[in-house]
């Protein structure tokens, strides 16, 4: 009997330490204009004498240590009876209030909200866009506890967009089933302009903050192609509402998913261009895409996930590389721009990598581990020393999709790997993938190894033979700046507060030999003195160096740090590339067929 009687001990200590609390949150904004949340936080059901309540560090889907409860202000508790109770902050991002036995406590704190991204919270007059990772704390190890989120907008305004769901009984009320959950769904609250357009089973609401020369018809009708072609891909779409935010700004950009909505930044005014448009419906592609690849297929580290700290995985070049190659892909596809404009701007990308020195130095594999110390924090020498896993990946998909293409003779291409990813790691598996996992995959697609393609592009440094895979398509890369002769210094520049000072300096150029630096001052070249009247067009240094030949020695002088210096550097040949595609004379049946399954001709 002793033995039964310990085990429900046991049991009961296990279930007691696992108990969720009951969680209810209330954000309102009574001083919009100053830029803060006012968060306040019940927690029922309480069974110990105190709590631990955490901020997350960083948020998913941007992989940077953020520091947000740096926002976090006037932290205080109180029982239910409204008695204050004893807080304090015990490390960074953590605060432990003695609850006194009491079985229900609130918090109140106020969140500062004032950086415009689609990572970051932001509040002013206008409207409130909630960022939930810096907004709402959690009680230390009860991820998986479900919430109440009730939202006050400020008296002026009347709308709230967010992929929660919504509570039924309660006014402006939403529920998320765990924190997972809920910091996973962003919240746009004031008086944007909405719509709605039904595509593949599903609701889609478009949040529109900011104004714009958007029309929502044509909004509407490409948006749900897009939503089409990548359903069509997977053959389900895994939600029955989806919704995004969108910031419009003067200019603006970039994109961040979640598992229901996605919050885009956007330039107000560019809808009505056909590459601004073309650039928005890119953006909206892509991270529509994240639909599947990250938010539910996705590598093993990216979730569950530790909100304290970094979250490493070498694929970030699949989860984010893979969905920059398929954004385009699938705005072709859709008939959102043609074969040749998709071409055309493949080659550009080609060109922006291959003329970055960093592609020759940092593996994407370990550009992918390192993007929490480098992607979000560049510097003068990032050029240099690493390369962006959203374009080398998308390159490496782009070769890895005409590679299947051929070998299986247009049988498969690098959609039938995703789609065969996703149903056997999150229908059947319920979980991420190894590097191993995915490599394996690739190979029982395509019939054939992939060990040179990891080694030398994803782990490695070399080159890619691009035009190894082009001919599979009948098609060619040619590099239009081979046979210039234009002499080559390898320096940027800026005008600083009527300067004009070094901002970059290439790896093995001239510059970078001779010993240039970024922030030295350019008075003069070969006793010429450097105007300050800068053309935005081209600097007065690149005019200057313009009338140079390749062997030219040219003696810059520069004030460094208060030193005059003068610096004697010899001009090379240019060797940046500038790309094209183009046809291969009398290209094959075999090599044509490639091309019309890649290009969906």
């Amino acid at each position: 009997m002793k033995y039964i009687f310990s085990f429900i001990i046991i049991v009961f200590m296990a279930n007691n330490l696992n108990a969720q609390n009951k969680i209810a949150f209330e954000v309102s904004f009574s001083e919009p204009q100053t830029h803060y949340a006012d968060v306040e936080m019940e927690i029922s059901e309480l069974k110990s004498a105190y709590i631990d309540l955490k901020m997350p560090v960083w948020t998913p889907g941007s992989y940077l240590i953020r520091e947000f409860a740096k926002n976090v202000e006037s932290f205080r508790a109180f029982n239910a009876s409204g008695a204050e109770l004893p807080a304090e902050k015990i490390n960074k991002n953590t605060w432990r209030v003695s609850s006194g036995n009491t079985g229900r406590i609130k918090v109140r704190y106020r969140v500062y909200a004032f950086e415009i991204s689609v990572r970051t919270s932001f509040v002013d007059e206008s409207h409130a866009f909630l960022s939930p990772a810096g907004i709402f704390m959690y009680p230390d190890g009860q991820l998986n506890a479900s919430s109440e989120v009730s939202i006050k907008p400020y008296k002026t305004w009347t709308k709230i967009s967010t992929g929660l769901e919504k509570l039924a009984s309660k006014a402006n009320t939403f529920i998320a089933s765990d924190f997972d959950i809920l910091y996973d769904s962003p919240i746009e609250v004031g008086n944007q302009d909405v719509f709605e357009f039904d595509a593949e089973g599903a609701r889609h609401e478009v949040a529109m903050y900011g104004g714009g020369n958007y029309d929502k018809e044509v909004l509407k009708r490409d948006m749900a192609k897009i939503v089409a072609e990548q359903t069509k891909t997977f053959g389900v779409n895994p939600n029955k509402r989806y919704v995004f935010i969108v910031h419009n700004f003067n200019s603006g950009g970039g994109g961040l998913e979640h598992l229901n909505s996605t919050v885009l930044g956007a330039s107000r005014n560019s809808y009505n261009t056909e590459a601004g448009l073309l650039r928005f419906l890119g953006l909206v592609s892509h991270e529509y895409f994240h639909l599947w690849n990250v938010k539910r297929l996705r590598p093993i580290a990216l979730g569950p996930f530790n909100y304290d700290q970094e979250n490493y995985t070498s694929n970030l070049w699949i989860a984010e590389g893979f969905t920059a190659y398929y954004q385009d892909i699938y705005t072709k596809r859709a008939g959102l721009q043609s074969a040749e404009h998709y071409l055309m701007n493949l080659a550009g990308t080609i060109s922006s990598v291959e003329n970055q020195p960093g592609n020759r130095v940092d593996p994407v594999s370990q550009a992918s581990f390192d993007a929490w110390i480098k992607q979000y924090r560049p510097n003068e020498n990032s050029a240099n020393s690493t390369i962006s896993y959203y374009s080398k990946g998308a390159l490496i998909g782009l070769i890895m999709d005409l590679e299947i293409i051929n070998s299986t003779k247009t049988k498969a291409g690098l959609d039938e790997v995703m789609k065969a990813m996703y149903d056997e790691y999150y229908t059947k598996k319920g979980r991420g993938y190894t590097d191993a996992e995915f490599r394996s995959m690739l190979e029982k697609v395509s019939g054939k190894s992939f060990e040179d393609v990891y080694r030398d592009y994803v782990n490695g440094v070399k080159t890619i033979d691009y035009n190894k895979y082009f001919a599979y398509a009948g098609l060619t890369l040619i590099d239009d700046a081979a046979v210039g002769k234009d002499a080559y210094l390898g320096a940027v520049t800026a005008l600083k507060d009527g300067k004009i000072v070094v901002t970059n300096v290439s790896r093995q150029s001239p510059a970078w030999n001779a010993g240039l630096n970024v922030n030295d001052e350019i008075l003069s070249m070969d006793n010429y003195r450097i105007n300050n009247v800068s053309d935005p067009r081209l600097s007065e240094v690149d005019k200057f160096i313009s009338g140079k030949k390749t062997g030219d020695k040219v003696n810059i002088t520069v004030n460094r740090d208060g030193l005059i210096r003068d610096i004697e550097v010899i001009l090379v040949r240019n060797p940046n590339h500038k790309f094209r595609i183009a046809s291969l004379p009398n290209p094959t049946e075999a090599q044509l067929a490639v091309r019309k399954r890649w290009l969906r001709l």
